[in-house]
């Protein structure tokens, strides 16, 4: 995979662009100067990031994953992770015909749900998951392959289903991780 260099990234004009960031040179980033990207965070190839989004430190957003944070946005907090072919979407048409849809539309002829979506810190989302608009996910959530989430979550909990439902406990064992990791200083895995 291929990384756009520093000042590559600094001339699309991030809001905010914290150090060792990795975005695939295939990746669609739009609307650069509404998206913050935290340290260590890594965007793979032919993702589209589009609207306010705000990632946090060491969040990974993997291959054909789409963000679409729109108006009210989207935030990632650290630790956080989205799998392959998942959609995230803070905005979305009224899909029961009261009004007009698609973005080709002046916005008096539609009617869409604009609600801001949090992903909690250490939140893992599976493989091909779609995230509507207005939900929280808690602190330690894990979402299985092929999930529909329409509703917040609670933390330390793993989640599976169309839609999504509460199956289990996640365990907590990584915060000690994350602490070593911490204490660390951040400092890369050798290669």
């Amino acid at each position: 995979m291929g990384y756009l260099t520093r000042p590559q990234l600094e001339a699309m004009g991030f809001k905010r662009l914290g150090k060792n960031v990795k975005v695939s040179d295939k990746a669609s980033i739009y609307n650069a100067d509404q998206i913050e990207i935290g340290d260590e965070s890594r965007i793979d190839d032919f993702c589209a990031v589009s609207g306010k989004v705000t990632i946090g430190r060491n969040v990974h957003i993997a291959v054909f994953v789409n963000v679409a944070g729109g108006e009210p946005g989207i935030t990632f907090e650290d630790y956080s992770a989205i799998a392959y072919v998942s959609h995230i979407f803070a905005q979305s048409d009224d899909y029961l015909g009261y009004a007009m849809t698609n973005p080709t539309v002046p916005d008096r002829y539609k009617k869409e749900t604009k609600l801001p979506i949090v992903v909690g810190r250490h939140t893992l989302i599976g493989t091909n998951c779609v995230i509507f608009p207005g939900v929280t996910f808690g602190e330690g959530t894990a979402v299985g392959a092929c999930s529909l989430v329409l509703k917040d979550t609670d933390p330390w909990s793993v989640y599976a289903g169309i839609p999504a439902k509460r199956v289990k406990d996640r365990k907590k064992d990584l915060l000690l991780m994350e602490m070593d990791y911490e204490a660390s200083g951040y400092a890369p895995d050798p290669v």
